[in-house]
């Protein structure tokens, strides 16, 4: 029989492994998390604005001010002018954003698949319910304690 707290150690390993490839991903762009969190978001929602960033980030309006100013100064994004709301300032993916976002995509995609790719159906679909389950429990712990421990 295994022991919840061996198959905890390996959320917790597993957890380390994504950090880490997420932390290589980003030396190699030059980027933080955060700056990569919002990229990934403009690149699911196309231009967007601060405050739905904002929103969509879970962090405050000042906070993606100061992520989009590193973008526009790396030059992955820009700020335009919103076309029906003139108090409204549009972040746009240039070139490099979109160039960047797209190797994310194609990176992510090609990890699940070394991972997953050949598990049978049935197996995938029991670890995706599984672990659907479980994200939602720790959520809840967090919720109801601030934290799960």
């Amino acid at each position: 029989m295994t022991e919840p707290t061996a198959v905890f150690d390996r959320v917790l390993m597993l957890a380390q492994l994504v950090q880490a490839d997420l932390a290589h991903f980003e030396r190699e762009q030059g980027l933080t998390t955060s700056r990569v969190h919002l990229l990934w978001v403009l690149g699911t929602t196309g231009p967007t604005t601060q405050q739905a960033l904002a929103d969509a980030l879970d962090v405050t309006p000042r906070n993606v001010t100061g992520l989009v100013d590193g973008l526009v100064a790396s030059g992955h994004v820009t700020r335009e002018p919103h076309p029906t709301d003139r108090r409204a300032t549009l972040v746009t993916p240039t070139d490099l954003g979109a160039t960047t976002v797209d190797g994310l995509s194609r990176s992510h995609q090609q990890l699940a698949e070394q991972l997953f790719g050949d598990v049978p159906a049935s197996r995938l679909t029991t670890f995706d319910g599984v672990l659907a389950a479980t994200i939602e429990r720790f959520a809840a712990l967090m919720e109801a304690g601030g934290s799960a421990r």
